[in-house]
């Protein structure tokens, strides 16, 4: 096998890759409008015409693919407490390329599956309960989806001494039952892969097929995972390296795109400060979060609602009327592009706000606490202080000015001092847009797609 083709149908645009394994380098790259509202291979056949007049016609020995088209992998999630058990299903949600449309906790209302009833998940994880702990809020939450009439698999990863009973109760209600390891099998300990194991599985079985991918993925190698679980498996393979290939070490990065903004983190983030105890689960080496209220375009009036329209008018230098009305005009027509001086400053101050948002809610935080033998600190989160590399990625960013500015919003922040992000990193740009092939890449020639992304990824220095 000699030249790879590597696709991401992404809910905006259909963008391919073409790589060369022999000589280990990116042939090239191009972008169509994705076309999953008419017909998928639409967006695919002109992308591919674009790759083809930069690096010639290729017959390609293998095409693999992602996908986040026609919104992604929407799941829900439940849990018994938020701080342990649904926090550990959300976790287990985002780490599998999910977008989590709802967390529930305790036992569902009548209400609740109402509204589980109109979201229409994709697929619908339930947990809760340590092995051998609580029965009863797990069995009832089965017994309220069971009630429901809309159609969608069932992931159960609670408590296994009800599992049993919970695939019962949803069987015989004519529901696709899926049953794993519980995904907090003891106090305090995650178990989530098993459980995103089985949402990969879904994904590939049954959602390709309700996303209208059947007829690309006969084109293809195999669609192999969703878009968001391609670009963690690129991070992880990027931090932690391969026998023969060195990684970078611990590393995050933001990926802001035009309605959410997604955050990665490779670290154990152990606290690194004195005198500091962890407050609720542990974290994964590997973690994606997803802020779906901040983005370029549909979700720019998030952004300005999180930092402040007047943070958003002082970093552009446009007057607050002015930057009230193209928010206006980018929220409604979101494919402008920044083609005058002032939507180049907006978005120039939407995409730092976008930036230090993010990583602000991704880190952990910590707070002062007074104890009988003196000061201490409660640390929740990570601990990204020590973390050197941040990687910034998006369409909106490829061709954005001025990188290092835009990157200043991953590091610490003395006014925002409880937020412990990294305190010095070097700033790396995919200018490419190539993390998400990568990771695709990544499940089949692994050392090649690590020296490649090492070739790709821009350096911008260290930033302090």
């Amino acid at each position: 096998m000699k030249q790879v083709l590597l696709i991401d149908f992404g809910s905006t645009y259909t963008k391919v890759a073409a790589v060369d394994l022999v000589e280990e380098r990116l042939l090239g790259t191009a972008a169509s409008y994705t076309t999953v509202a008419t017909d998928i291979n639409e967006g695919l056949a002109k992308a591919l015409a674009l790759l083809e007049a930069k690096i010639g016609k290729t017959d390609f020995d293998a095409r693999y693919a992602c996908s986040s088209a026609a919104g992604g992998l929407k799941m829900i999630s439940c849990g018994l407490v938020p701080e342990l058990t649904a926090e550990a299903a959300k976790m287990a949600s985002l780490g599998a390329g999910a977008k989590v449309m709802k967390v529930y906790s305790y036992q569902l209302t009548e209400d609740d599956a109402e509204e589980i009833e109109r979201l229409q998940p994709d697929i619908f994880l339930l947990t809760g309960g340590t092995d051998g702990g609580n029965k009863d809020t797990i069995l009832e939450n089965a017994r309220v989806l069971a009630g429901i009439s809309a159609a969608f698999p069932i992931v159960v990863a609670g408590n296994r001494n009800a599992a049993g009973i919970c695939r019962k109760i949803l069987e015989e209600a004519g529901k696709q039952v899926i049953v794993t390891e519980n995904v907090m099998p003891r106090f305090g300990q995650l178990n989530i892969e098993p459980a995103q194991n089985c949402i990969r599985e879904i994904f590939l079985a049954r959602i390709i097929k309700a996303k209208g991918l059947s007829e690309a993925s006969q084109l293809i190698s195999g669609i192999m995972m969703p878009t968001p679980a391609a670009v963690l498996s690129a991070m992880e393979l990027l931090a932690k390296g391969t026998e023969t290939e060195p990684g970078l070490g611990d590393l995050v990065a933001v990926d802001v795109g035009g309605a959410t903004t997604d955050v990665y983190s490779m670290s154990l983030g152990e606290p690194s400060g004195v005198n500091t105890v962890i407050k609720g689960l542990p974290e994964p080496y590997a973690k994606r979060t997803v802020e779906g209220d901040i983005g370029m375009r549909y979700s720019a009036a998030g952004i300005a609602e999180a930092a402040g329209i007047g943070a958003v008018a002082k970093l552009s230098g446009l007057s607050l009327e002015r930057t009230e009305q193209l928010l206006a005009r980018i929220t409604e027509k979101t494919d402008t592009l920044p083609e005058t001086a002032d939507l180049e400053a907006l978005d120039f101050a939407l995409a730092s706000l976008a930036v230090k948002v993010g990583m602000t809610r991704h880190a952990g935080h910590v707070e002062k606490v007074y104890t009988p033998v003196g000061e201490a600190w409660l640390q929740e989160g990570k601990d990204l202080t020590k973390v050197e590399k941040a990687i910034i990625t998006g369409g909106s960013l490829i061709h954005a000015k001025n990188i290092e500015a835009i990157a200043r919003g991953v590091l610490y922040d003395i006014a925002e001092a409880s937020a412990l992000k990294p305190k010095q990193a070097e700033i790396l740009l995919d200018k490419s847009y190539i993390l998400s092939a990568m990771g695709l890449l990544s499940q089949h020639a692994p050392d090649t797609a690590l020296k490649i992304m090492k070739k790709e990824l821009l350096s911008y220095g260290i930033e302090k």
